[in-house]
Parts: structure tokens; C-alpha cells; sequence
């Protein structure tokens, strides 16, 4: 798949390096603007049981 990617890319090897960069770095903002706040009410790191060991004090 990379491969793919850099051998349909624009230019030398500098400018697809620079290119491919910019790609990372869109595909990691859209991951953490949209699929990540997305994906978060469906994941269960927030279902959390901790029991009172001593007992409720009032």
C-alpha cells in the first residue's frame, strides 16, 4: 500500500516525502477531530465499578 502511495506521488524523493508527511499528519488530525470523540461514548473505558470497601460514611 505504501508503495502504492509513493509511486503516484508528485515529484522527487523530497517532495514526496514532504508530501507523505502531510498526509500523516492529516489522517492523525482527522483521527483526533472526528472518528476518536466518535468512537468514545461506545468504547467502555468509562464503565468503572469501584466498590467501598469500608462501607459508605455519611
Amino acid at each position: 500500500m505504501y508503495g502504492w502511495i509513493w509511486r503516484h506521488l508528485p515529484g522527487n524523493a523530497w517532495v514526496r516525502a514532504v508530501i507523505s508527511l502531510i498526509l500523516a499528519l492529516a489522517v492523525v488530525y482527522a483521527l483526533f477531530e472526528y472518528v476518536f470523540p466518535w468512537a468514545e461514548p461506545l468504547l467502555p473505558f468509562n464503565d468503572v465499578t469501584v466498590d467501598d470497601a469500608q462501607g459508605a460514611r455519611g
